[in-house]
């Protein structure tokens, strides 16, 4: 279907593949929702994703703990002593993030690690203590004799 508007297309280098006219109107297709899955791979980008995010927090909190301390000792006013306190909790707390995601992702892999067979072999002996007995002491005998 052609319509007034294919020049200016061509001209500009544009594709409207997705779209379709009707009535002279630009109507757009619907897509259909991105479902997410969480395979393993979008696990692996997000904790690399997260990891980075935290390591570069941790960098940065560091950097300006330095620059607050120094101006703490410079100015001796107990706000910037104050501030430098909030700050290194901070810090310690991105610290303790990081180690809660490497423990949620070892957790992670645990969980889709196939677990072999559990089988249980247990003997079990139905009979009376003399029954036993005799059994155990024939048993006893034979390994004598060989």
């Amino acid at each position: 279907m052609t319509n007034k508007y294919d020049g200016l297309n061509e001209t500009f280098d544009t594709d409207f593949s997705d779209q379709q006219y009707v009535d002279a109107k630009l109507v757009k297709k619907v897509n259909e929702p991105k479902i997410y899955d969480d395979s393993e791979n979008e696990i692996k980008k997000d904790y690399n994703y997260t990891r980075g995010n935290l390591y570069s927090i941790i960098e940065k909190g560091q950097e300006a703990l330095n620059g607050v301390l120094e101006l703490a000792q410079e100015s001796d006013q107990p706000r910037a002593y104050e501030v430098a306190g909030q700050l290194i909790k901070s810090v310690s707390d991105a610290t303790d993030k990081l180690l809660d995601l490497q423990k949620k992702i070892k957790d992670l892999e645990e969980d889709k690690t196939p677990k072999g067979p559990t089988t249980v072999n247990n003997a079990l002996f139905v009979g009376s203590t003399a029954e036993l007995s005799k059994m155990l002491k024939n048993k006893s005998i034979d390994e004598n004799n060989k």
